[in-house]
């Protein structure tokens, strides 16, 4: 992680769970992370928490389901930081439920955290990154499983999001390899995760088979982070042990 000491990161949905759990990874590693999340206070709090290691912790607000939100963070990043360049989309949202149950505002909801906010934010990210003529880069996309298969019924839209960001990495790998640019592109894949997120769910799971730690997933980062310049880490799956999971 060497070559990354120093360097600025932006990751979304910090405030908690997997988000917190990367942003405190990449400061431990000496990197200087901008952490977006509606609730900039628990940031905040991670930051004084973290203030005797290597790196350096910024809170900003911001919903990710608004632009504006969303222009605004990249344009404090690129004017007071010099602009990123580690792009971490992790922000999520999940509501299960059959189709036949399933509410339009729960939909719209997950479509453009999971989606749009993913595109939005590698948008501006590229659009920095060309401007300062930087190739050095990665982005991370944090999918699910569950954007590998659809065993799940009541997951209906939520695997659809899933399965579109997975397409989207897939063709901005390319995209990026036509342009012959360097900018990495990683997409990590856990299985169920403790997170605040999803905690209503855990009851389905608890005691049938183990569940990951948002730890595991920012380990797996790191790991992707660490490679040389010449590899790069496409798709990370992450299942717990015993797995009953089947693709």
């Amino acid at each position: 992680m060497d070559q990354w000491k120093g360097k600025i990161a932006i990751v979304t949905g910090a405030s908690s769970g997997i988000g917190a759990a990367i942003a405190q990874a990449l400061v431990h590693h000496g990197m200087v992370v901008v952490g977006l999340a509606r609730r900039q206070e628990n940031i905040q709090q991670l930051s004084k928490e973290l203030s005797k290691e290597p790196g350096k912790l910024y809170a900003l607000k911001a919903d990710v389901r608004k632009e504006e939100d969303i222009l605004a963070a990249f344009e404090w990043v690129e004017k007071e930081l010099g602009g990123a360049d580690v792009l971490v989309n992790n922000a999520g949202l999940a509501r299960l439920n059959y189709i036949k149950d399933g509410k339009t505002e729960d939909w719209r909801n997950m479509w453009e955290v999971n989606v749009l906010a993913v595109t939005i934010c590698t948008r501006e990210y590229l659009k920095s990154m060309e401007k300062r003529n930087n190739q050095n880069g990665h982005i991370f996309i944090i999918n699910s499983v569950l954007g590998h298969i659809t065993e799940f019924n009541t997951a209906n839209m939520y695997i659809g999001t899933k399965h579109a960001v997975k397409a989207i990495s897939q063709c901005l790998r390319r995209e990026l390899a036509e342009k012959n640019s360097t900018i990495k592109v990683t997409s990590i894949s856990p299985a169920m995760t403790r997170t605040e997120a999803t905690a209503p769910y855990m009851y389905r799971l608890e005691g049938s088979q183990a569940i990951l730690e948002p730890t595991d997933v920012a380990g797996a980062l790191i790991g992707a982070l660490s490679t040389s310049p010449a590899a790069q880490v496409c798709e990370v799956i992450i299942t717990p042990i015993p797995n009953k999971t089947v693709y």
